[in-house]
């Protein structure tokens, strides 16, 4: 038997194959499968309403698919928002709403009401050692407009890990 045999990943999904950072996809991809639901809906009720004379092949059915299809394609086209903004930029703009130097940090992203509009999740620690302030930011990931953010005092205590 063949050992290469069985289920394998994407190459987009491979991790060992990753050369340089991570690139989130973009929303705007929704648009074709909306394009392509809102077309196909679109004949389908064509369809039936040219060809709707009673009979088995062309009935109510196929007004329902076409309701939904259309429906369907119409959302993907307003969830589409695209993501303009990237990873670093939004971790600069988190950078200046906080207010004080930024060591470590992480990114998330999200997606926001219905119109699924990304959204960066910006986690930010102090430069100082220990970190001695945190913040929370959320930035809008299609006009990188600050949404709102948090900035505490740390409470972890790291006085165990101290020499």
């Amino acid at each position: 038997m063949d050992d290469q045999s069985g289920d394998a990943l994407p190459g987009d999904l491979d991790v060992t194959a990753l050369v340089g950072p991570y690139v989130f996809p973009d929303n705007a991809r929704r648009r074709i499968q909306g394009a392509i639901y809102t077309v196909t809906g679109s004949l389908l009720g064509l369809a039936w309403l040219l060809r709707n004379e009673g009979g088995v092949l062309v009935n109510e059915g196929w007004l329902i698919v076409a309701a939904l299809l259309t429906g369907l394609g119409f959302y993907c086209l307003i969830s589409s928002a695209p993501l303009l903004i990237r990873e670093l930029d939004a971790l600069a703009a988190a950078a200046q709403e906080v207010g004080f130097p930024v060591g470590h940090a992480s990114a998330q992203m999200v997606w926001r009401g219905l119109r699924s509009v990304p959204t960066w999740r910006i986690l930010i620690f102090s430069a100082d050692e220990p970190p001695s302030q945190r913040g929370l930011v959320m930035v809008d990931g299609s006009d990188g407009s600050v949404l709102g953010g948090l900035v505490q005092d740390n409470p972890e205590d790291w006085s165990e890990l101290e020499g």
